[in-house]
């Protein structure tokens, strides 16, 4: 294995870097609520970061979701490039390919996607969807939404077509969430009238390590606030950083934050090469859950009493973590995931 970026990713996470660091500043966000900054959404659509991803694969898209992670910019990057740039291209017909992916490149249309399935469509014979999904991340900035019916085939679904109802819904972190209703709604099926139920688990492994990606950023955006807090305030004439509690506990989350960032490494690397990845993915998922929760509690406790400020930008570092850690799957529903799928695997 060889995470080592080609020159084409590195130049797509260093502009990511500079746009993100530039834009998603505190007062910005603060500004922005619990919406998109569409400002820089449209910076970063100019830039041609979400057309590049086509062209970087996974691992690039994971890259740079590590730089929106950083900053917790509020822009529906990681939704509209695994749901919307990904699937289409990876599953999509001849004709879905030339309709909707420059839209989906330039951001004039925003993709979002409802899973993992917990079977709350179904579709009839005519191919009309009706149910519910309680969440839906940045549901109210999409113009599409790709879903799963009962037996997991995947549609897609216009947000203004007649029978589609956005309540909007709000959650721990500024994802512009809300709950999708259908009513008997014509969706298009993705990839064709004969497509299967293969691509759901496709798409499902590359939303859970695009996201583990993205929850290594917002891991490393919280560990480096905690650094430079511990290292410049001082208690009793020296920093707080001399202190070896808060040397352990900043060096636990720093390996917990390594451990997130390689496992989805490693998954996105196999899907750029072709290779089985559901495993993996399932491994950062399971690691951006679980040390993910355990990173940000630490970078808010290590700020003490500034940490408990909702104010603070660690506080918002904070509120991702956990959102993220939900959206994922707790961690033992993630393992449980796991261990089916390695009994699976061992008795073929």
């Amino acid at each position: 294995m060889d995470f080592t970026p080609t020159e084409e990713q590195a130049a797509a996470q260093g502009l990511a870097a500079r746009i993100f660091g530039d834009l998603a500043t505190h007062e910005r966000l603060a500004a922005a609520g619990t919406g998109t900054d569409t400002e820089l959404w449209k910076e970063l659509c100019a830039a041609g970061l979400t057309g590049a991803v086509e062209e970087i694969g996974l691992l690039g898209l994971v890259l740079v979701l590590e730089e929106q992670g950083r900053t917790t910019a509020q822009v529906p990057f990681a939704a509209t490039c695994v749901y919307g740039l990904l699937a289409v291209a990876g599953h999509g017909t001849d004709e879905q390919r030339e309709r909707m992916l420059p839209p989906l490149r330039d951001g004039s249309a925003v993709a979002t996607g409802a899973f993992p399935a917990r079977g709350g469509l179904r579709a009839d014979g005519e191919g009309r969807l009706s149910g519910s999904v309680p969440y839906v991340p940045w549901l109210r900035d999409a113009t599409v939404v790709l879903v799963a019916d009962a037996d997991r085939a995947l549609w897609l679904v216009r947000t203004a077509d007649p029978g589609v109802t956005v309540g909007p819904v709000e959650t721990t972190a500024p994802w512009s969430a809300a709950r999708l209703t259908l009513d008997r709604v014509a969706g298009e099926r993705l990839g064709g009238a004969g497509a299967g139920a293969e691509a759901y688990g496709a798409v499902l492994a590359a939303s859970r390590t695009a996201f583990a990606g993205l929850q290594a950023g917002v891991c490393a955006g919280s560990l480096a606030r905690a650094v430079a807090h511990t290292t410049t305030r001082e208690q009793f004439g020296r920093p707080l950083s001399t202190n070896q509690g808060v040397l352990l506990r900043a060096a636990d989350a720093h390996m917990d934050t390594e451990a997130i960032r390689v496992t989805a490494y490693e998954a996105a690397w196999r899907h750029d090469m072709g290779l089985s990845y559901e495993a993996q993915a399932l491994t950062a998922a399971w690691w951006a859950s679980e040390a993910g929760k355990r990173v940000v509690h630490a970078g808010q406790h290590l700020h003490g009493g500034t940490g408990a400020d909702l104010d603070h930008p660690v506080h918002r570092h904070f509120l991702w973590g956990r959102q993220l850690d939900a959206y994922l799957g707790c961690g033992s529903e993630v393992l449980e995931e796991l261990g089916q799928l390695l009994v699976k695997e061992g008795s073929q």
